[in-house]
């Protein structure tokens, strides 16, 4: 970058092109208006600069009143204090810091480009998650903007050893990734692997978190998640408390976290803000289904088609007349009735607002009965369906849970087909894969694998949350010297008198 303004002013614009709107100003500095300069920004990103309360107007009504000497030397240092006031050295970072939502600006006579934030790109910002809802716990969520994510982690972790590490992706979208982490706690193999994956890579764009993910996952094929995702604050701050890795995209209020496993995708924030009774039955009852959102229309196929001498009579008999005049074998009406509420489901994610709930409660309860009225579908298989719809809603990972939507048509397959040696079949399958999957480097069925790699204390935090005070020690994913998260204080002093 050269001294002269002329020749900045040049290369920038000839790098920029023609663009309506990116704005542009030049003007004359210092008391007597013998210093020139030249701004940029984005239109949307710049305040008014005559006004006091913007920054860029606060600054360029300073150097007005300063000599040519004192505005350089104030350039050079940063003598006005303002935060994150950046100096590029080239054309193209200067170019890089305007798109990414700050005023930059050229002054004749100094041979760098200053970076200084001012409105910058608009943003939804704070609101409540639209998932992982809870009953007890904070209502704030991630917001699309990067920067606020990471100072709402850290508004929760009030700590020097929390570290933010900034990459950049996308070669034309310059997508800011950070990587957010406890230092001490996590391993640096970890980071080394996360940053490795994240590099793999050369591509145009990064518009979501999601595509981070696709992209840094080890085994594309499996359709169980090997990141966990978070609209929470709480919940990305308990994983890097637990020796865990936050990664961030900007434009995205979806944080990834890793690595994870099977336990970590049932378990809830407001696991840990109540008592454990009642959160050691709400994880049960997730557990359970989890296993009926997978098999319930596998094992009514293979019962009433296979073996029927396994149910009592009169509820064999019951099934008989209930299936009278339907002209369809059971596979194809469960299949009939499961392909209507996945396209319900959709329906109503895709419909805005209130009109999306409406579709999905009546539609289902008007398709359900109106098939049954007209002898498409037995009534047992409604029921059989919308209680296996219930128990996918019940998993509180989204992404969890469309896993188990999957495997379920595989199910329904194998069970219509070898009946109950096709369900046992199904889970043998399933179980070989979770046993070989693995998540940078952490088995996928922790702590039910290799629990005596901590001493048995991921047991505590597993299908029965014990106690708070007994889980002293942080799960395998830390650090083994920095296991140990709480200690009983010794404040019995008079027994010490």
């Amino acid at each position: 970058m050269e001294k002269e303004l002329s020749k900045n002013k040049q290369a920038f614009l000839e790098l920029l092109g023609e663009s309506a709107d990116i704005k542009k100003k030049t003007m004359q500095l210092g008391l007597k208006k013998d210093v020139g300069c030249f701004l940029a920004y984005i239109e949307v990103t710049g305040g008014s600069f005559l006004f006091e309360n913007s920054v860029v107007g606060k600054l360029l009504n300073q150097f007005c009143e300063m000599p040519k000497k004192e505005i350089y030397e104030s350039l050079e240092k940063n003598a006005l204090g303002i935060s994150d006031m950046t100096l590029f050295d080239t054309i193209e970072e200067a170019a890089g810091g305007m798109f990414a939502g700050d005023v930059i600006l050229f002054v004749d006579g100094f041979d760098r480009a200053i970076k200084i934030p001012d409105k910058g790109y608009p943003s939804m910002g704070v609101q409540e998650p639209e998932s992982e809802k809870v009953i007890r716990g904070s209502k704030e969520g991630f917001a699309d903007s990067i920067k606020v994510n990471t100072a709402l982690i850290r508004k929760r972790l009030r700590t020097p050893d929390l570290k933010v590490k900034e990459l950049k992706m996308g070669t034309r979208t310059n997508t800011n990734v950070d990587i957010v982490y406890m230092d001490g706690l996590v391993y640096p193999s970890l980071l080394e692997e996360i940053e490795r994956r994240l590099n793999r890579y050369e591509i145009d764009g990064i518009l979501d978190s999601g595509m981070v993910e696709q992209l840094s996952e080890e085994k594309w094929y499996s359709p169980f998640p090997q990141f966990q995702t978070t609209q929470r604050p709480d919940r990305a701050a308990m994983a890097i408390l637990e020796g865990r890795v936050v990664v961030l995209s900007d434009n995205s209020p979806v944080g990834l976290i890793l690595p994870a496993d099977y336990n970590s995708f049932i378990k809830t924030s407001d696991d840990y803000y109540n008592r454990w009774e009642i959160a050691s039955f709400g994880r049960l009852l997730r557990y359970l289904a989890a296993f009926f959102a997978m098999t319930v229309p596998g094992l009514y196929l293979a019962v009433t088609n296979f073996h029927t001498q396994i149910l009592p009579t009169t509820l064999l008999l019951s099934f008989a007349a209930a299936r009278q005049g339907v002209p369809f074998p059971a596979v194809v009406e469960v299949l009939i009735m499961e392909i209507a509420f996945e396209l319900l489901r959709e329906a109503g994610v895709r419909l805005p607002g209130a009109m999306g709930n409406t579709i999905g409660i009546v539609g289902g309860l008007i398709i359900g009965q109106a098939a049954v009225e007209a002898n498409i579908v037995s009534p047992i298989v409604v029921i059989v369906v919308a209680f296996t719809a219930l128990c996918s809603f019940a998993i509180p990972n989204e992404e969890f849970a469309t896993a188990f939507r999957l495997i379920k048509f595989a199910f329904i397959f194998l069970c219509s087909w070898l009946g109950f040696y096709g369900f046992l079949y199904g889970l043998l399958i399933v179980l070989i894969h979770l046993s070989h999957l693995k998540s940078f480097g952490i088995p996928y069925l922790t702590p039910f694998v290799g629990a005596d790699l901590n001493g048995y204390e991921d047991e505590r935090d597993s299908l029965i949350r014990q106690p708070l005070f007994l889980m002293r020690r942080r799960p395998i994913y830390a650090k083994r010297n920095q296991r140990i998260r709480l200690r009983k204080k010794d404040t019995d002093v008079f027994n010490k008198q």
